[in-house]
């Protein structure tokens, strides 16, 4: 349970502390999903640069330059710890016609497996969102091809934001929820990763934004936004990810569910209500949660359980 969350601000409306500002704002929105670490990136100067600490979001101090494109992610740990810097998002990539940074909200479950298929770099990363990264690397270019290509490898959850040195932004949305606005009339994108988190950044941020049009992305698109604002579109076959089963991969099944680690659930309201808001994304009510708590189930558990699918 991560969060995915950025500005592109295509015509230069928003003055650099204007825009550290809102992406404060939205960041800490954004911390309901996750506050193990937080991460930014953007270009100045002709260098890709990543800002990340394992911080919650309102102890981070931005200081981005006056730049169009700022692309962040909030962290629920899942896999990597997060005292580890370099397993935070976003990730650093580099391919022959540009450098990227790649940031992840959900879990994978092949990441080892296909490290091993496709014979990829073993890296000091722990964290299973890399695997995106480097199957990215591996095809040498960062484009719909590429994209298409990593996204229809990955088994498990994911909506994935990219970017890169000439201000492109990209959302390969698989299952998981994304939300974008744009906003003509001064000439912003704004995005979250739920529509919730997004409308209530909104209404704390106190700048003028005028109307927004929802931008409309589907499981199964890859979008690009340009550094001028101009929106193309392509496609993946989500064969693989509507047809995941937990149980149909068992050489991918990380975790095991037990009955006996009632006291970690009971123990933590405030998680327990971020489990709870969570299941409703996938259209599962409270009480379904509140069931397997009683049943034993922990936290971890639960979680897992939203992100295969096995309710």
């Amino acid at each position: 349970m991560c969060c995915l969350f950025g500005l592109l601000d295509y015509t230069g409306h928003f003055t650099g502390k204007q825009k550290n500002k809102i992406i404060s704002i939205l960041s800490v929105a954004c911390e309901e999903r996750g506050t193990d670490a937080t991460g930014i990136s953007y270009n100045h100067d002709e260098h890709l640069s990543v800002f990340k600490r394992p911080l919650a979001a309102h102890k981070m101090r931005f200081t981005v330059p006056n730049v169009p494109l700022i692309m962040g992610h909030t962290r629920m740990t899942t896999q990597g710890d997060e005292k580890r810097n370099y397993n935070n998002h976003p990730f650093y990539g580099k391919v022959d016609n540009t450098e990227f940074t790649l940031a992840h909200n959900g879990v994978l479950h092949n990441d080892d497996a296909l490290q091993k298929s496709e014979k990829l770099p073993v890296t000091k990363i722990e964290t299973d969102s890399y695997v995106a990264v480097q199957l990215i690397e591996k095809k040498r270019e960062l484009s719909f091809e590429s994209l298409k290509y990593m996204a229809e490898k990955l088994l498990g959850s994911f909506t994935i934001t990219v970017m890169d040195k000439e201000d492109n932004l990209y959302f390969v949305k698989g299952d998981n929820p994304m939300c974008i606005y744009h906003f003509p009339e001064i000439g912003v994108y704004i995005y979250a990763s739920t529509e919730d988190i997004l409308k209530k950044a909104l209404k704390k941020i106190p700048y003028r934004f005028g109307k927004g049009i929802k931008v409309e992305v589907a499981c199964g698109d890859i979008l690009k936004i340009n550094r001028y604002g101009r929106i193309t579109k392509s496609k993946f076959d989500t064969e693989l990810l509507d047809t995941y089963n937990y149980y149909a991969y068992p050489s991918y099944r990380r975790y095991t569910f037990t009955f006996d680690a009632k006291p970690t659930a009971s123990r933590n309201n405030e998680y327990i209500q971020l489990l709870k808001n969570h299941a409703a994304y996938y259209g599962y009510t409270e009480d379904i949660v509140d069931m397997l708590i009683d049943e034993g189930y922990s936290t971890d558990d639960i979680e897992d359980m939203l992100y295969c699918g096995v309710f």
